[in-house]
């Protein structure tokens, strides 16, 4: 035992420890990510990633002061490492991504209490363990963070060689993000895809490459199908109200759920019937509702697996606020959460929104744990706007709901009504919350058009809820299977679809005539609105067929069916004309929102006429 112990004690027994638990801690990790949650690198690239893993270990070691520093220091960022990211595939579907980094500090906005203290221990505990296990004095340490700090360098300036390398060497797929993990494992899969974000990022597309794609779109455009009569029928400035529902969405098509009665009220029922039942579809599924915000204010597509407020939006843009602002609306956006979540601060006044109301603007009376029912929410709104609404002066209100939030908690005002024979207990809170979501919903929709029967309004849900990881709540009915590389392109179209209602002021419910590409509502409201200016958003609102844009694959309607299109594998014929019209509107999206915006200028005959860029 003392020879055995002498041994660590020497060089070599300390690189032989340090490795070692590296090794033990790494299928330690993977183990627990497996059986907790079902997350895990396949099998056959586990060596490969095991072997990326032992070289951050390897001159971590280097630059420590021993292994009293250096064993909980590289033990605590392996498990923040992959069981965060472990944690991230069961909620959300896909593996950590580089726009995570950029959307951290909205975890420590969305916590409280001892769930806001475990993820600053998290984050902080492996940092300041690494900034202790340093041996700062020694010239080694030096030489290796030299090492690293060469590596970022490169790495910064040359990301398309090495991006292009790791695709050749490696594959990728973007509509599969969970697929490349599991292949390529965590530490790789990162890498490529920093590297390709770096390169994105600094390459924005020039004018002739966004003169070409504008073509493009231009052919793809048609007239709207929502009645002529019905379009031109108010082009007085009506004000418009824009209600974005969290998490809300029709659970009863959950079969095996075993509800004991509908949680919708009858009276959303019979309006949505009205409106023919018709869906919106989202960018995202569980969260990341910025996404669908970008959407429906500015009328693009996400296309990335990134949060868009967060990292692409980087320029004053002519969204639907600031377009309706130049017409003399008063633009206000109301969303109980804290102001800078999401970025939206920033996003907001770069879209063209006059005020936002956050959560330091509401009175917290009616409280689900933290988040502010939406009773209160819309009393407060409604008391907010009324002297507007009195005045006449036209307002453009988007209420972005916060009640409705994972994990669906209730205050002692709402008792379960809905029981589930389902033992998935998230089902059965998230039920019960539409329950009263959706009463609160109809009492407001009654006020509101009492005071304002000429209003135009627009509700719909953000996105699916989160009912389990691996999309468990739905697997049980066969409605969605449990990892997306298995979902056929029903299945896509129902992982984007929302509840969609229209009323046009005392004309009533608009009935689509099909489901709308949440990108599209922008336009449509505008023709609903008899707003006949230009604006860069029809470029989208008019497309010859619907189709839904998604990270790496698309939606598009046919004469022959539903297609999904994935990006990866070889085109059907049905999807090479709307790839082609996909890859270039994500040529205009990143230069109107992030590049030169030469689309808002281009040469005559190219696009819709010309439109005031406003950029800074």
């Amino acid at each position: 035992m003392t020879a055995f112990a002498a041994f660590f004690r020497t060089r070599t027994g300390g690189w032989t420890l340090a490795l070692g638990f590296v090794v033990v801690w790494y299928f330690l990790l993977q183990g627990i990510a497996r059986l907790t949650l079902d997350v895990a690198p396949n099998p056959a690239a586990m060596p490969r990633d095991l072997l990326v893993n032992l070289l951050p270990g390897a001159l971590l070691y280097g630059m420590s002061r021993g292994l009293a520093w250096y064993l909980p220091a590289m033990g605590m960022l392996m498990a923040a490492l992959h069981l965060g990211n472990a944690g991230k595939v069961a909620v959300l579907g896909g593996p950590i991504m580089p726009d995570d980094l950029l959307a951290m500090p909205n975890l420590y906005f969305l916590l409280e209490g001892w769930q806001w203290l475990g993820a600053v221990v998290v984050v902080a505990l492996p940092l300041a363990l690494l900034l202790l296990m340093t041996a700062w004095h020694t010239l080694r340490a030096w030489l290796l963070i030299g090492v690293l700090l060469v590596t970022g360098l490169l790495f910064v300036a040359l990301p398309g060689t090495i991006v292009h390398a790791m695709d050749r060497s490696l594959g990728t797929s973007v509509w599969n993000q969970r697929g490349n993990f599991e292949d390529h494992g965590l530490l790789l899969h990162l890498l490529q895809e920093g590297a390709r974000y770096l390169e994105r990022a600094g390459s924005p597309p020039g004018r002739a490459e966004v003169e070409q794609a504008l073509a493009i779109l231009q052919r793809g455009q048609q007239d709207r199908e929502v009645a002529e009569e019905q379009a031109h029928a108010h082009a007085q400035q009506r004000n418009v109200h824009l209600i974005l529902l969290e998490s809300f969405w029709d659970v009863s098509l959950l079969e095996a759920a075993g509800l004991s009665e509908d949680p919708l009220d009858p009276a959303f029922r019979a309006l949505w019937a009205a409106a023919g039942n018709r869906h919106i579809q989202s960018p995202v599924f569980g969260g990341y509702t910025a996404n669908a915000e970008f959407e429906l204010l500015c009328g693009f597509p996400v296309t990335e697996d990134a949060v868009f407020f967060e990292g692409w939006l980087r320029r004053d843009v002519p969204c639907l606020p600031r377009h309706l602002g130049a017409g003399g609306y008063r633009t206000i956006v109301s969303h109980p959460n804290v102001a800078a979540f999401w970025n939206r601060v920033n996003a907001y006044e770069r879209i063209g929104f006059d005020t936002y109301w956050s959560k330091a603007d509401f009175v917290l009376d009616d409280m689900n744990r933290e988040f502010l029912s939406d009773a209160s929410l819309y009393r407060q709104v409604l008391d907010k706007i009324d002297p507007l609404l009195r005045d006449g002066t036209p307002v453009f209100n988007f209420i972005l709901t916060y009640f409705g939030h994972l994990d669906y908690p209730l205050n002692e005002r709402r008792p379960g009504r809905v029981s589930s024979t389902s033992a998935n207990s998230l089902l059965e809170r998230y039920a019960n919350t539409l329950y009263y979501k959706s009463r609160e919903l109809m009492v407001f929709l009654e006020e509101l058009q009492r005071r304002d029967p000429d209003g135009l309004i627009v509700l719909f849900g953000d996105h699916l809820p989160f009912l389990g990881p691996n999309f468990a709540g739905y697997t049980d009915s066969g409605y969605l299977a449990d990892k997306r590389e298995k979902f056929d392109a029903v299945m896509v179209e129902r992982l984007v679809s929302t509840p969609l209602v229209i009323i046009d002021g005392q004309r009533g419910p608009v009935d689509t005539g099909n489901d709308l590409p949440m990108y599209q509502l922008p336009a449509l409201m505008l023709q609903l609105l008899g707003d006949e200016r230009p604006n860069f958003m029809e470029m989208t609102g008019k497309a010859r067929r619907r189709i839904r844009p998604l990270p790496g694959m698309h939606l598009v309607v046919t004469d022959g069916g539903l297609q999904l299109c994935r990006d990866s594998q070889v085109a059907a014929p049905a999807c090479a004309a709307s790839r082609e019209w996909v890859q270039s509107l994500i040529i205009v999206t990143r230069d109107i929102f992030g590049g030169e915006q030469y689309a808002l200028r281009p040469p005559e005959g190219l696009s819709p006429p010309r439109v005031a860029a406003g950029t800074r």
